[in-house]
This record gives structure tokens, sequence and C-alpha cells, in this order.
């Protein structure tokens, strides 16, 4: 049961924007845990919401995100729209990829500049939640009525309600049909796959197809995977108090699954992974034809329909048990609408990103780029004007809305590191230079370093 993904947060930048990273990527983080390590240092000058007030005059407001050429497109055009409306508030864009944006971020709230409108990522909120460096929303007047509750919940912390969701996606395996029938094997059942399903159909597939094309894709070694396998196990990648949630033997388990799969040759060998983690989006194995099914959130479908050129097919996880409800998926808040709480325009701020979250112009400007928009009124308001296969992800997210597990808990303090020690330590499983076990022992004991 081994599940890498690569993250929603990379899937919007493409390999030109970012020379370590991109959206399409497998993610690097660099800069990231220098962002978080500066965090720590630099958040204490931070905190002191500022009062609900507002003079009603002129103002501007900087608004900051990561994101694509076309992310900025759109979202200029939700900035124009929410200006045509209030005339006295102007929002001045701050954007760039996603591999210089923590350390920018972390360096402007040390400074006591940080932008009055952050687009904050689910790694990262409770960092600079926790101290003291954004607005808590709930004491100002933004509508969550019509928004998820797993997705709403996802931004609540200790500090109250310090980010609204932007979007929301699943967890999913891509698969492509035409890697499938030149094999000649049938698409699974979905809805009562297990992982011992997963394996075979994976072997067989590379099996009878030409060399170098594997049945599943080699992974993104990113966390989110590892939660997912806890998960079904009864385990949790956090706890609600802010600890690791598993013990050594349990993703020593999941890495030995790994193992297995690769001497099936069901995935590509530790070097083709190694490979693979730098290939940007339109040449990842599933988009190329190579692998027949790859883990990807659900948001990335269009993107790889476009790199693939034909139709991708939404799939549910496979279970322990062959029960769809048993996979314990969630709906993930892709990004967060979040404040700087040194924000002089706090009403108007908070103004902004009601109209982000609540209006269908909103929506009908930014669609589903940052997902599946999380008010139910805008999304079936704009959802004549997505593409088949924003639709097709719509769709996939209400399909599953009944069968999803709690919430996960939110990442603690320093969950900005865990992901590169995941990737370190499955590089050493794979290439055989620690035991399953050992590799195990070494990467909580990191994990609880990092979250200390």
């Amino acid at each position: 049961m081994a599940l890498f993904y690569r993250t929603e947060s990379d899937a919007q930048i493409p390999k030109a924007e970012t020379p370590s990273t991109g959206t399409p990527r497998r993610f690097r983080k660099t800069g990231v845990v220098a962002a978080a390590a500066a965090v720590v240092l630099a958040l204490s000058a931070c905190g002191g919401g500022a009062a609900p007030q507002s003079d009603g005059g002129p103002v501007e407001l900087r608004f900051s995100w990561w994101g694509s050429d076309k992310r900025a497109q759109l979202t200029q055009k939700a900035i124009a729209a929410f200006e045509a409306e209030n005339p006295n508030i102007k929002i001045k864009p701050e954007y760039g990829d996603w591999s210089g944006y923590w350390d920018k971020l972390a360096t402007q709230v040390a400074a006591n500049d940080a932008p009055d409108i952050i687009q904050m990522d689910e790694k990262y909120i409770t960092e600079y939640s926790s101290r003291g460096a954004l607005l808590d929303l709930s004491k100002y007047e933004i509508d969550t009525a019509k928004l998820d509750e797993a997705a709403l919940n996802a931004g609540k912390g200790e500090k109250g309600l310090t980010g609204i969701a932007a979007g929301i996606n699943a967890a999913t395996i891509l698969a492509n049909p035409a890697v499938f029938k030149a094999a000649g094997v049938e698409l699974p059942d979905d809805k009562t796959w297990t992982w011992e399903d997963f394996g075979r159909i994976s072997a067989e597939i590379t099996e009878k197809s030409p060399k170098g094309t594997y049945g599943s894709a080699a992974y993104g070694t990113d966390e989110a995977s590892l939660g997912v396998w806890l998960r079904q196990n009864g385990k949790t990648l956090y706890t609600s108090d802010g600890k690791m949630g598993f013990e050594p033997s349990d993703i020593a388990d999941w890495w030995a699954f790994l193992k297995q799969l690769s001497e099936k040759k069901a995935v590509p060998s530790a070097s083709e992974v190694v490979e693979a983690e730098a290939a940007p989006l339109d040449q990842s194995g599933l988009a190329t034809g190579k692998n027949g099914l790859a883990f990807w959130w659900s948001n990335q479908l269009p993107a790889l329909e476009k790199a693939v050129g034909s139709e991708l097919q939404i799939l549910r996880f496979p279970s322990t048990t062959g029960k769809a409800a048993d996979a314990k998926l969630w709906y993930k808040a892709s990004q967060f609408w979040s404040a700087s709480s040194r924000t002089k325009h706090p009403v108007e701020t908070a103004k902004f990103i009601n109209f982000l979250t609540n209006n269908t112009k909103a929506g009908e400007a930014l669609l589903a780029d940052r997902g599946v928009y999380p008010n139910s009124d805008v999304r079936a308001a704009i959802e004549p004007k997505l593409t088949p296969a924003d639709i097709k992800v719509v769709q996939f997210i209400d399909q599953i809305k009944d069968e999803l597990g709690d919430a996960p808990a939110p990442p603690p303090k320093g969950a900005g590191a865990i992901q590169e020690i995941v990737k370190r330590y499955t590089s050493e499983v794979l290439f055989n230079r620690l035991s399953t076990d050992e590799a195990g022992k070494k990467a909580l004991d990191e994990m609880k370093s990092a979250i200390s």
C-alpha cells in the first residue's frame, strides 16, 4: 500500500518558472525548509491583530500568491472584478513561483512588511498562525456557510480561523486507458479494488508492455502518500496535539510494500525513480504513456490530460478491504486565503477574501485553477464555464462525498521539513542503503526533531 504524491502546490508551476521545482513537477522543496526555519526565529516579532475598523477612504492592499502564468492571469481577472465593485480598494498583486515564495514571505514577515492577503499552504499555516503572523478571520464579515466543513476546519487552529480554503481536492489515482488497452489489461473497478489488485494489475501491465513502460508510476515521495497509508492502517501522520501519529514499524511496512512493487517490476527501478523525480508534468510517465497508473491530486487532472492529448480516468484509491469507504480519503484544502495580522486594513482585507470565497464573479474568473470551488453555490454557478476535464474533477469530488474519512489533523509547526525527510529515506530504501526498519527508526527520529 505505498502511495506517493506530487503535491498540489507544485502542480501549478511550469518547469521554466522554477529551476528547483515545478507544477507539474515532483517537488524539491528548496528554500522552503530555510523559510520555515526563518519563520521560527522571526515570527515572534509579529502578532496582535488589528482592530476591525475602517475609515472608508481609498485603500491599497497587497496580495501575494504562487503559481503559473495562467494562475496569474485568472487571478488578475478576479482582482479586476473586485475592484469594479469596490472602487476605493486597489489590489496590488505580488506573485512568483513556489521555490522562492516561502523564503520571500518569511523575510517579509520578519521585517513587518507582509502582504495584506497571503495565499497560504497547509504545510505552513500552523507555523505562521501559531506565531501570531496571521489574522483571525472569524472576527470579520466572511460568510462560511456554503463551505465544506472539513475544508473550513483545516484553516482553524489555536489562533482562530487563519485560513479560508481557496479550493478543495482529493488524493486520486489517475489511469491512462491507452496504456491499459495496449497491454490488454482491463481497468479496475475502483469501488472494489484492493492493494493486492493494484500490485497485480501494475505488474501485469509491465509484463505485457514494451520495455520502459510500467504499470504504475514510481511515486513522488510526498508525505501525503504516507498519510493515506497510515489512515488505512489505523494510524495518522500527525496527532491533534501536534505530534507524529505512528511508529517506525508503520513507515517500515509502507516502504516494504514499495520494495515489493519494485521487485515485481510493477513500478520503475530506483534509478528511474530518481530520474523521474525531476521531470515536469508533461514529461511524467503518465503523460508520456510510460505508466498506466499514477498518484496525483484531483485538480492536476486537466493539466495532465492536456499533456497526454487524450482522456484520463480518475480512480478511487484501493483499500485493504475492497470497500471504497475504507480508502479513508478526505477533502484537502488545496491552498488558503490568509491575511497578515499586521495589516492596516483588516476590514478591507476581509472584504476581498469574502469576495474570493463567495462571489460568483470571482468564481467565473478563477474557475478550477486552485481546485474545486469550496463554495457549493459558486461551484454550481460556474460549472457551465468549466472545461470537460474540470467538470470530471468536480463530479469525482461529489461522488466520493459519502465515502470520506475524518479530516486529518493539520500539520504542526516544523512540518515543512517532513517531505524532504520522507523523500531522502525512500531513496535510501530503494537503493538498498538502509533496511526498511533502519530507515523507519532514523526517519521518525528526524521527523520528531523537526516538529519539536
